[in-house]
């Protein structure tokens, strides 16, 4: 009886290239977060530049988030297609470029279409550095490492509400610098990104062999043969391969716990400042300050997530952060004319425990589906929930107009309530396996002991 072969990319031990390459993917989420986030600062300015009613507010909010639903499904297929490499840098450029050119926009249509175009160049980065990174992560830390992009979303995210702050003086064309402010950190990401090799795993369901063992010599050793490389039977990328009998219950679970978790989050998030306030925290700064420490806690809450995202599990993690928000969501709309400090407290719930749920929107479409389908999945659930994460936003201001601060809270937990029914009946455990045993067709949305046991039948196939 021959010994079971290694799988040297899931057994591997945390080396310097994979902290590294956590660190350059995770600059792309680190961008995507202040990207969306600095509007949020910026419409305050904005509305003393031009006149904007309540329709351009939201769908300037929204504008990015629009833009994402294009660029994650055409630019995920194409990550499938020519690979993640080749584009890991390309969308920064678009990132940069975009970045500069909303400081001349001269009226709110203008500045709509940049931003818009400003969120397909995140929704491609969406598939292309998540996919890049999961192919490369030893399963003991792939939950850390993927998780660790959503806490650069965070950290991105806060730093924009700081930026937005500190500019707030620079009077009414603050604006201008706010959104523009993203090239500088655009630039020092694109540089970090110069050299990443491409995914051998890509490169192998390509069936370029040669160039996958070259890749794996590189950062493993030379020692290394295409027996210590994970195989999968070479295909052409497909989008109806989600819907198909074996991926269909993954893909309509990611895209329910994904949708349910961004619709109130991204609403809160965009317009935190303007949330406040209607909760007549408008004295002084109270109302930026507060969204500014709402923020520093979605990072808090992401980052601990983080750290137990391996130890107590994804299932677990997801349903008692779908718990935790809605009974502050629950609170808000119960008790909108409740002190400023339990005013706060709530927000403050609602944030800290967002970071369960958030911390595995990218980590389960990057397990559940194989290789060859794995940017496509991750484009396409980052092209649905956008939509939902787009109505949300889009339909906050509206809402708070047409119903008060109570009922559009009630409205949000509500969301949340469908989450954490979604989480119970289909969340799925895929901690400790590797890529291929969470991705197997046979495994379906199956709980611990059954992926175990297949995990095991796998194991005795290489006997």
């Amino acid at each position: 009886m021959s010994t079971k072969s290694r799988n040297i990319v899931d057994d591997s031990p945390l080396m310097k290239f994979h902290i590294k390459l956590t660190l350059f993917s995770s600059g792309g989420p680190f961008l995507d977060g202040y990207i969306l986030s600095i509007v949020a600062m910026a419409l305050i300015p904005l509305n003393q530049s031009f006149e904007i009613n309540s329709f351009w507010n939201g769908l300037l909010g929204s504008s990015a988030l629009i833009g994402i639903f294009i660029g994650g499904i055409v630019f995920g297929y194409l990550s499938d297609r020519v690979g993640r490499e080749s584009m890991y840098r390309l969308d920064l450029i678009a990132f940069l470029v975009l970045s500069i050119l909303q400081i001349f926009a001269t009226s709110v249509e203008m500045l709509f279409v940049l931003r818009l175009l400003l969120g397909i160049a995140i929704g491609a980065d969406y598939p292309i550095a998540t996919s890049l990174l999961t192919e490369f992560a030893p399963k003991k830390y792939r939950g850390k490492m993927i998780g660790f992009l959503t806490v650069s979303w965070y950290v991105g995210a806060t730093v924009a509400y700081f930026v937005g702050y500190f500019l707030l003086s620079f009077g009414p064309d603050a604006w201008k610098w706010m959104l523009g402010s993203s090239a500088i950190p655009t630039i020092i990401v694109l540089l970090m990104r110069l050299n990443t090799p491409e995914s051998p795993r890509w490169l192998l369901s390509k069936g370029q062999k040669e160039k996958a063992l070259k890749i794996m010599k590189n950062i493993y050793g030379n020692d290394i043969t295409l027996a210590d490389i994970p195989t999968a039977p070479a295909q052409k990328p497909s989008l109806m391969r989600l819907f198909s009998p074996a991926y269909r219950k993954r893909t309509i679970f990611v895209m329910l716990f994904w949708n349910f978790q961004l619709i109130p989050m991204f609403a809160i998030y965009t317009f935190a400042p303007t949330l406040l306030e209607t909760f007549n925290l408008n004295k002084g700064d109270l109302s930026h300050i507060g969204s500014a420490f709402i923020s520093v806690l979605f990072l808090i809450g992401c980052t601990v997530a983080m750290f137990y995202i391996d130890k107590i599990g994804r299932r677990a993690l997801l349903i008692w952060g779908f718990f935790f928000t809605t009974i502050a969501l629950l609170g808000l709309g119960l008790a909108p004319e409740a002190s400023s400090w339990i005013i706060i407290s709530l927000f403050f719930m609602y944030a800290f425990f967002a970071g369960a749920p958030a911390i595995l929107e990218w980590a389960y479409p990057n397990e559940l589906f194989p290789t060859e389908i794995r940017g496509t999945a991750v484009g396409f659930a980052t092209t649905v929930t956008r939509i939902g994460a787009s109505i949300g936003t889009f339909g906050l201001p509206i809402a708070l107009a047409s119903f008060g601060v109570g009922p559009t809270m009630l409205i949000a937990a509500g969301l949340n309530v469908i989450g954490l029914l979604v989480a119970i009946l289909m969340a799925p455990e895929t901690s400790n396996l590797s890529l291929e045993e969470a991705s197997n067709e046979s495994a379906g949305l199956l709980d611990e002991k059954e992926y175990v046991s297949i995990r095991h039948n796998l194991e005795d196939q290489k006997l």
